[in-house]
């Protein structure tokens, strides 16, 4: 029996997702069920789109969110969007069991608010044995990186976006 990791994608460089969408699709190919979980994201991306046509059966994604930003506190919609996109995928966990869980952006939604830090990290904790999580998100908490067996730092050396170029279908989304 496989004993699953926890792996944490964070920092301000570019590709944390799809870090966790290579390792999903890795993750299938072998013969895995991923549940892909994305917080605060509503736009469609290409690489969920090919999650989706690659994956079948074998994966999963759950979103819950409106496209808002959250400015300041985040709203009481805002909160409930993360709070039940957390309580269906912890469901479908029990029910479905799959081997891998992707939790993409989760470590922004702790940080603003929208989903209690505790929650997560006792998931993390009380998980099934043979469970891989992969966590990211900007922004994560020495907790999550505590929790954590694998932490791989995006750093920012240059990015065009700082000369104004915007996010452009396939390459960010």
């Amino acid at each position: 029996m496989k004993r699953g990791m926890v792996q944490l994608y964070t920092g301000e460089g570019k590709g944390k997702t799809t870090a966790a969408a290579g390792l999903a699709l890795r993750a299938v190919g072998s013969g895995w069920r991923v549940l892909f979980v994305q917080f605060m994201k509503s736009v469609e991306s290409a690489e969920i789109e090919m999650l989706g046509r690659c994956g079948g059966d074998s994966i999963e994604i759950m979103r819950e969110w409106d496209g808002t930003f959250v400015v300041g506190n985040p709203t009481p919609k805002q909160k409930l969007m993360c709070e039940n996109l957390f309580d269906s995928m912890l469901k479908r966990v029990e029910r479905w069991r799959p081997d891998m869980v992707v939790l993409d952006e989760v470590a922004v939604a702790a940080n603003f608010g929208l989903l209690q830090e505790g929650r997560v990290l006792d998931f993390v904790k009380n998980r099934p044995q043979t469970l891989e999580i992969v966590m990211t998100g900007r922004n994560a908490t020495d907790a999550m990186i505590e929790a954590s067996d694998l932490v791989t730092r995006m750093e920012k050396v240059k990015h065009y976006y700082d000369t104004g170029v915007k996010a452009r279908k396939g390459i960010e989304y």
